[in-house]
């Protein structure tokens, strides 16, 4: 099969799209014919052997896709060859095929395409369960996103909006701001002309927000604890700026804020039923036209390095997603 390898962790440039062989199905795991990938920051860490995850050399990035059961393993009971599902992966999605655990696949409906389906699990999925689970969005509540235009963060702006949250989107320029108001905020404000703190401050009648949402880091995220309201809660989702921010615990126990370190995919392991009752509700919204995923860029596997390059520049809004079949 044909895929885009990973031989040495320097970066995306030296990735390889060469022949390797198909992957083995294990127990418990499928063999999906992939016709879709999509693209997540975390695949530009990877390869650089700065993710949580560190697979093996050689390997091939791509943490989502979308496509048809080829095969499945001893022990699988809840799909069958020939599903159409979109599945959440270690790696792998950068290929013709890809290996995924029983419980990190789900159904999709026969109106789904492949190519939305595939920008559906990680982003939908982070944004979903940080929201609902761990921060405990309220119906009424004050929303901040910030990166609200990017992978994660449009759709954190358009599952605030649904749960009944004001949302007050963060991002880069009047064209990326247009997306988050297609998609449902409130308020909008462009981080580069500063001032985030007192734009919030003057959105909440001085009080601050209720719940931010933060996958960008830097000095966003001290904007960010600063306009937060006394005992608001600020979910810790990534680091797109490249700067990990230093907490100081003093304004924290001040404002009795709770910050909260949110890793979605550690939860594949800790609670895969509350995953999968994630999985559940958003596949309803979706299906009902509650919630539209959105696809700014495609490219074919062998445009793998214009890919990266669309994604670390911030050129796209949503998602980048690689068509494979």
């Amino acid at each position: 099969m044909k895929a885009a390898v990973c031989t040495t962790l320097e970066g995306y440039k030296s990735l390889v799209i060469k022949d390797i062989p198909t992957p083995e199905v294990k127990a418990v795991h499928v063999l999906i014919r992939v016709h879709a990938s999509a693209m997540n920051f975390a695949d530009s860490l990877i390869v650089q052997g700065k993710y949580q995850v560190k697979p093996p050399l050689p390997f091939s990035p791509g943490l989502e896709c979308a496509g048809v059961i080829e095969a499945i393993g001893e022990g699988v009971t809840s799909c069958k060859v020939g599903d159409r599902v979109m599945a959440v992966l270690d790696w792998g999605g950068f290929a013709d095929y890809a290996l995924a655990h029983e419980n990190d696949v789900f159904p999709i409906a026969d109106r789904l395409d492949f190519k939305t389906a595939a920008a559906i699990p990680v982003a939908y999925g982070t944004s979903h369960h940080a929201l609902s689970v761990k921060a405990k969005l309220q119906k009424g509540e004050t929303l901040v996103v910030h990166g609200a235009a990017g992978g994660v963060g449009l759709t954190a702006v358009e599952i605030g909006k649904h749960m009944g949250a004001t949302v007050i989107a963060s991002a880069g320029g009047p064209k990326k701001l247009a997306i988050c108001k297609d998609y449902g905020a409130d308020h909008l404000i462009d981080y580069r002309e500063g001032g985030v703190r007192e734009k919030i401050k003057d959105l909440t009648d001085g009080l601050g927000a209720h719940v931010a949402y933060d996958p960008v880091g830097g000095d966003l995220f001290t904007e960010t604890l600063r306009s937060t309201r006394p005992d608001g809660r600020i979910l810790i989702v990534g680091f797109a700026s490249g700067d990990i921010p230093q907490i100081p615990a003093n304004i924290m126990m001040v404002k009795n804020i709770t910050c909260i370190g949110y890793h979605w995919g550690a939860y594949r392991t800790l609670d895969p039923a509350s995953l999968r009752a994630s999985f559940a509700e958003l596949m309803d919204w979706i299906d009902a036209g509650s919630l539209k995923p959105h696809v700014s860029m495609s490219f074919k596997l062998n445009q793998i390095h214009e890919a990266f390059e669309a994604l670390l520049t911030r050129k796209s809004t949503g998602k980048i997603v690689i068509e494979i079949a």
